[in-house]
């Protein structure tokens, strides 16, 4: 069987700093590998709530390959296109936890087997009966093999009649903000659904007004435009207007990947006919359930558990 939603990018590990205010540039403890990449994260969240995944990218013949490959198919998700080109070792992030919030990265990824994707390896029949795929936009700037990879396989979906959803994913670590919106500008015009969290829409339209941002990624076309606002909830933009929709309030044990489960579970919610609020409802719960326990993918939900947890809140 095809799979019906595919997640193309990085497949990386991380290795973190396992308490906040432990910064990198001193000797001090690290814990992991744990499996990563926000499109690797989004597939398995996806996986999770019962779609028919498949992800595409590249990991190394090693250790840190072996982990990816194995937690793939552990969570039932189709590996025939991840690829292990020779030469390159499986991409790797280095994360420490600031006081103020926020985080730090040090990449090994632009030449890592992430990196190394090739579309000539694509087979349009592998998209037959897709539904979603899905791009984040840390893939983009990895390098020219890895844009030509997304775009052969967001013009197999959209020749099949799949739909595109983009979560910018900005990483001024690998390239800065000016540069990513030129690399970004025609998966932006191709989504269906576009995912940035708040900060991510201002830096996109160089417009700090919410509303403005929003409506300028809107723009003409029949798309949806969810604004993600962490713990806040999120703001979703269409045709018909705006709805604000609140999170939930959980106790944060690690960020890492929430925006990966929201974009799994929203786009799963979408594919049920559900409307936009009890969608985004869904999609909250899920990238607040995801935070709740330490790892990129450990704490990505069930539909059950999101449910469940809907249902207490």
């Amino acid at each position: 069987m095809k799979p019906k939603m595919i997640a193309i990018g990085e497949a990386l590990v991380e290795i973190m700093r396992p308490d906040i205010g432990q910064p990198m540039d001193r000797p001090g403890t690290f814990i992991g590998p744990f499996a990563s990449g926000a499109p690797a994260i989004m597939a398995v969240a996806a996986a999770r709530l019962g779609n028919p995944v498949g992800f595409i990218g590249a990991v190394g013949e090693d250790a840190f390959g072996r982990l990816l490959r194995n937690r793939f198919v552990d969570e039932g998700i189709d590996c025939a296109y991840l690829q292990t080109p020779a030469g390159h070792a499986t991409g790797v992030a280095f994360v420490s936890y600031e006081l103020d919030g926020s985080r730090e990265f040090v990449f090994h990824l632009r030449y890592a087997a992430a990196g190394a994707m090739y579309p000539e390896q694509l087979e349009a029949d592998y998209f037959s009966e897709i539904e979603w795929l899905h791009i984040s936009g840390s893939t983009l700037v990895l390098s020219a093999a890895c844009r030509e990879t997304c775009m052969r396989a967001l013009e197999y979906t959209k020749a099949n009649g799949g739909k595109f959803s983009f979560d910018p994913n900005l990483r001024e670590a690998l390239l800065p903000v000016a540069e990513s919106r030129q690399l970004y500008a025609p998966f932006l015009a191709a989504a269906d659904v576009l995912l940035p969290t708040v900060e991510e829409a201002h830096a996109l339209t160089d417009n700090a007004d919410d509303d403005t941002a929003a409506k300028t990624l809107l723009g003409d076309g029949d798309k949806i435009v969810v604004l993600k606002r962490g713990a806040a909830g999120c703001s979703v933009y269409s045709s018909t207007g705006c709805l604000d929709v609140p999170g939930f309030a959980v106790e944060e044990i690690d960020p890492t990947g929430a925006g990966d489960c929201f974009n799994a579970a929203f786009l799963t919610a979408v594919s049920y006919g559900w409307s936009l609020e009890k969608t985004a409802r869904f999609a909250n719960a899920a990238g607040a359930l995801a935070v709740t326990k330490q790892g990129p993918m450990e704490g990505a939900p069930t539909q059950s558990e999101i449910e469940k947890f809907i249902e207490n809140h």
